[in-house]
């Protein structure tokens, strides 16, 4: 998640964010993840959004094994994780004040084996993309980072430089306002948008996105 203001309005309960770790089982693994609400905010929590697109990812809906995977704005990481304990090549991103945490929750939770399949990278949306290559990616993973307007523009950026006509996006997120569904119009500018899960318990849709073949750039 990227490190901006949340509304406490919508936060579901208060206890869960505030406290220190976070425990899951996915591909077989107890992760533990760290978080931190008081220092980093909401990058250091694990959201819904996050849960709900792992419980997508371990049901075997996309095939990862062996895959090129980027996460944007990953927070604690869970996600990127998951994806690398299931198989794929990740590297999972988020801004600089979140790289310290979110690599300790890499080394705590990848086992020693998979740690080579795993890096840490900073990336702010829209800047600094010539380190990352672009459209090499099979599939970029993104959990609760469409709610702040203002960030839209360079997530769309980010996402367009990133993809190829062959990479999958998967976007796990709640529609909390009309501000959202402007964000998944931008994002049909450039690529086909279909819903392709909803988590009613949680609220949580994923979106699967993917280029428009032969559109023409903008």
């Amino acid at each position: 998640m990227a490190l901006v203001p949340y509304d406490e309005n919508v936060l579901p309960a208060l206890s869960k964010i505030h406290s220190s770790s976070a425990e899951f089982h996915f591909a077989s693994h107890r992760l533990r993840l760290a978080q931190d609400w008081n220092r980093l905010g909401v990058a250091a929590v694990v959201w819904d959004a996050a849960v709900v697109l792992c419980m997508y990812l371990e049901l075997g809906h996309v095939d990862l094994k062996g895959k090129t995977v980027i996460e944007l704005g990953a927070g604690t990481g869970l996600v990127g994780i998951v994806a690398a304990l299931l198989g794929a090549n990740v590297t999972i991103t988020d801004r600089k004040p979140a790289l310290d945490f979110l690599s300790s929750n890499v080394n705590e939770n990848v086992p020693p084996e998979l740690q080579g399949a795993v890096q840490v990278s900073e990336l702010t949306w829209g800047e600094g993309l010539e380190h990352y290559p672009s459209g090499s990616y099979d599939l970029i993973l993104g959990a609760d980072i469409v709610y702040l307007e203002e960030t839209f523009p360079a997530l769309l950026k980010t996402l367009d430089h990133l993809s190829s006509e062959n990479t999958g996006i998967l976007l796990s997120c709640r529609i909390r306002y009309e501000r959202d569904e402007r964000f998944l119009d931008m994002l049909r500018t450039r690529f086909s948008v279909q819903e392709v899960h909803y988590d009613k318990q949680r609220d949580i849709h994923i979106y699967r996105a993917a280029r428009i073949r032969n559109k023409s750039e903008l």
